[in-house]
């Protein structure tokens, strides 16, 4: 990658990369969503949102637990 500006939640992110691409990888392999030509919108969005319900009854499921804090510092100055 170039070296480019980056907001801190992007660098959280990348940091949390493994557990994405694995998130992906189930939602791929497991529960069977892939790229197939829809001839219609909703086909599509039927295919994708019971690929998403299936993932929800996983038993197991990675996550990455983010905290966000508001910090009032900078708005001092």
């Amino acid at each position: 990658m170039k070296g480019a500006l980056m907001s801190v939640s992007d660098k959280v992110l990348l940091r949390h990369r493994a557990i994405i691409e694995t998130v992906n990888d189930e939602l791929k392999n497991i529960a069977q969503v892939e790229h197939s030509r829809h001839r219609s919108f909703d086909n599509f969005v039927v295919n994708l949102l019971g690929g998403i319900a299936a993932y929800c009854f996983f038993p197991k499921k990675p996550c990455i637990n983010i905290v966000k804090t508001i910090d009032n510092q900078l708005s001092l100055f």
